[in-house]
């Protein structure tokens, strides 16, 4: 089980990568050297990535800024007992709110813990997290490539990864979440430094923000 913790361990996870797979030597050279975009742990960065979804980076992150100045400190016990009109005011919508209360919950029940998820397989971690009420397999994944450091986290119904492999070999269409799934195969177990790499060459080609991009209930595909 690796992680990517530091510069240093991504750069040796892209030396690593690119030596299994040649063809991202000039997805390399497209891109760049990608950031190494960690977000803090436990709830604070669950509840990120959910108050996130379906959202553009400048509104995301205005709804932060509002949803910490409602709730300060911001802990899963201030959300657990806000009142719903308060998280709505701060922009959250109402399957957004259902979301971060039902994880304060079982936080405060004890039926998780965020903070010993690294020490866990990232098979059984992605289980728990996806146990949750509201936290489907791509808030799983992000959860753990970005907030954890899994290195091998793949977050295969990503849209923007979708569209930088078929852009990076020339498919004939945006792959499914399943094909994603055996195209990445030979880049075990560094999937999620390759996940990096590829959204930073999704907005070297597309010159969008290199923000992870979650599927609509019209594009997600198993």
């Amino acid at each position: 089980m690796g992680f990517i913790h530091t510069e240093s361990d991504l750069d040796a996870a892209l030396a690593r990568l690119v030596a299994a797979d040649p063809r991202l030597a000039a997805v390399l050279a497209t891109a760049g050297r990608p950031p190494l975009r960690r977000r803090p742990g436990g709830f604070e960065g669950l509840a990120s990535i959910v108050v996130s979804q379906q959202l553009s980076v400048a509104s995301a992150s205005a709804v932060w800024t509002r949803l910490g100045a409602a709730l300060d400190p911001f802990h899963h016990e201030t959300v657990r007992r806000a009142r719903r009109s308060t998280l709505q005011r701060a922009g959250l919508s109402a399957p957004k709110i259902r979301t971060l209360k039902a994880v304060a919950a079982a936080i405060h029940q004890g039926a998780i813990d965020l903070d010993t998820l690294g020490g866990v397989e990232p098979e059984d971690a992605h289980a728990r997290l996806t146990a949750l009420h509201g936290i489907g397999p791509w808030t799983a994944d992000i959860y753990l490539l970005t907030c954890l450091g899994h290195a091998d986290a793949w977050p295969a119904g990503d849209l923007a990864l979708q569209e930088a492999a078929r852009i990076a070999f020339a498919l004939a269409s945006r792959p499914t979440t399943k094909e994603m799934g055996p195209l990445a195969e030979g880049w075990r177990p560094w999937r999620g430094v390759a996940a990096r790499l590829l959204w930073t060459y999704y907005r070297a080609v597309k010159r969008r923000e290199a923000a992870p991009i979650q599927p609509t209930a019209s594009t997600r595909r198993s």
